[in-house]
């Protein structure tokens, strides 16, 4: 967070809500009004800004989908998975069978591809 941020958060914001990620929501003290007439609100980021670390729920808040904040330990339903935030470029992101990260060997080919040969 730059220190432009910190102090219009300190100033203008009322704090929301936080998510298992440790991200802080806010909402501006008053219920200051953006141009187009909507509540402002943003998020604080726990390390590192990425967009992918803020859960469907709070997105939906954020982006006025939703009118009220996820209430604090509110259950998702059964069918959900537990959210992960994008891990591209990470240790922990996906490599499929194949990749050179992971041997660089894929499965052979099943008799039904033939390579293309310029003619």
């Amino acid at each position: 967070m730059s220190l432009g941020t910190r102090l219009f958060t300190w100033l203008n914001g009322e704090v929301v809500g936080a998510d298992a990620y440790g991200n802080r929501y806010y909402r501006a003290k008053g219920g200051a009004k953006r141009t187009d007439g909507k509540e402002r609100r943003w998020v604080i980021y726990n390390g590192e800004p990425e967009g992918s670390k803020v859960p469907p729920e709070w997105h939906a808040w954020l982006h006025h989908t939703a009118k009220e904040p996820p209430k604090e330990g509110a259950k998702a339903p059964s069918w959900q998975k537990e959210h992960v935030p994008n891990l591209t470029g990470t240790p922990q992101a996906y490599r499929p069978p194949g990749h050179v990260a992971m041997g660089g060997r894929r499965a052979a080919a099943t008799g039904d591809y033939e390579p293309w040969r310029p003619g």
